[in-house]
């Protein structure tokens, strides 16, 4: 019985200190947020902008980037509304001035590749990431 005790409180302790260590902090991080509209009549290559669009732009950016997340816009936050994003690609760096600095040359090639992929103008957010 007090094997058992024993054993269950390691576990609680365990499972806890598991539990309660944090993330590493996004903190301080730049996001870049390109988010794709959805309308009538446009189209998005979800598979190209997962394997070749975000990859590429990835390498651009080097040792300047963190992570990268790719979403697929599934429904509106308001149910029976149009869906207001078909996808959102979001780059969390370092620099703001090393990205700034990675795009530029790299401007054109990202832009001619947007025809590989969709039809739509994304709409890019830069933020700082606050928590």
């Amino acid at each position: 019985m007090k094997f058992k005790l024993i054993l269950s409180l390691l576990l609680l302790t365990i499972g806890f200190a598991a539990f309660s260590q944090e993330k590493p902090s996004e903190k301080g991080l730049i996001k870049i947020s390109v988010m794709y509209p959805f309308a009538e009549g446009k189209t998005f290559n979800m598979e190209y902008y997962e394997t070749k669009h975000m990859p590429m732009v990835a390498a651009f950016l080097g040792s300047n980037l963190v992570k990268y997340t790719i979403e697929k816009g599934v429904a509106s936050g308001i149910p029976n509304q149009p869906l207001p994003y078909m996808a959102i690609g979001t780059f969390y760096v370092k620099s703001l001035s090393e990205y700034q600095a990675a795009i530029a040359p790299n401007r054109d090639a990202i832009r001619a590749d947007f025809q590989n992929y969709t039809n739509v103008a994304p709409i890019i957010l830069v933020s700082e990431v606050v928590k």
